[in-house]
């Protein structure tokens, strides 16, 4: 099967799925939010990973999702789809439906709940196979704080020799395996940083870009970190890196999802509640999220529209 390569540098927003306090899709909502990401420097979305709360979905919701966001958004950006399974089996099938709803490309999570058996050569069985039986380029989603699994740097080296698996995102935070993979892999294979966090340290590294949960809110200090870097003003981008680092903790380790929801509401989007069993953030973790806003320097600029 020949699968075309993709350009993954930029910033992909990973777009959270907006729902009713009832717990129902809220279409409407992503349709609001999308027309303002449209509006952003970002290089495509990321549909279907850990901010949509894609496990929370079920299969159907999943696809129509990724449907309704490829309808949306302008054809010039990406849309890579969540299709990670715990089965070999039905991540091909949902990669697949993927595919055909119109993703550009794949995002494939590590399967977890058998996680210590999840050897090297498992997984790279299971990549293998997902590319060989997949139309679109795959991304290799190593997530260890949530699948408990990370992969080797060995097996992101092997696998980036298959044709159809175009790149990785990288959220363990180990900025000399991001060095190892960029230098080890083959030709045309991309490393994206998978947290705003050590967004500078992976450029320097080599990385090609971010899928970073901050883009939601930043997608414009992230672009900004990346051109501040690349036109060798070091100081700048990290500067500009060290000020968003409270706020990009606030919505990823510290408060997760709710916390990521919480700052979009407070920043003109739709954020909303939360799929239980997760559950929104009390009023002290949201006070504790609009200082990290105003400290980053965009609640100013944006706490003005209105979320409703």
């Amino acid at each position: 099967m020949t699968v075309r390569r993709l350009d993954l540098s930029g910033v992909f927003a990973p777009i959270p799925t907006p729902f009713s306090d009832q717990g129902g899709i809220l279409f409407d909502r992503l349709a609001d939010n999308l027309e303002q990401w449209e509006q952003e420097p970002l290089a495509g979305y990321v549909v279907g990973g850990s901010n949509g709360e894609f496990p929370l979905l079920s299969v159907d919701e999943r696809v129509e999702v990724v449907r309704q966001v490829r309808r949306r958004v302008s054809q010039d950006r990406l849309v890579i789809a969540g299709g990670g399974m715990e089965s070999t089996a039905a991540t091909i099938s949902l990669s697949r439906t993927m595919a055909e709803v119109g993703a550009d490309a794949v995002i494939v999570v590590t399967p977890g709940y058998y996680r210590s058996r999840m050897t090297p050569p498992a997984l790279t069985a299971h990549y293998t196979a997902v590319a060989d039986a997949v139309p679109v380029p795959v991304l290799i989603y190593n997530v260890p704080a949530n699948t408990g699994v990370d992969v080797p740097a060995d097996v992101v080296i092997d696998l980036s020799r298959h044709p159809g698996i175009a790149g990785i995102k990288e959220s363990g935070g180990d900025v000399a395996k991001i060095g190892r993979m960029v230098e080890e892999s083959s030709e045309g294979f991309q490393v994206l940083a998978g947290s705003a966090g050590f967004f500078l340290p992976a450029l320097a590294m080599g990385g090609v870009g971010a899928i970073a949960a901050l883009a939601n809110i930043a997608a414009a200090e992230l672009t900004e970190v990346a051109r501040r870097f690349r036109q060798g003003d070091g100081v700048a981008a990290r500067e500009l890196q060290a000020r968003l680092i409270e706020i990009n903790a606030a919505v990823t380790s510290r408060f997760g999802v709710p916390g990521l929801k919480s700052a979009m509401d407070m920043t003109g989007r739709f954020g909303g509640p939360p799929r239980p069993p997760l559950v929104p953030l009390d009023d002290d973790d949201r006070a504790q999220v609009r200082r990290a806003l105003e400290h980053a320097g965009i609640a100013t600029a944006k706490l003005g529209r209105s979320s409703s």
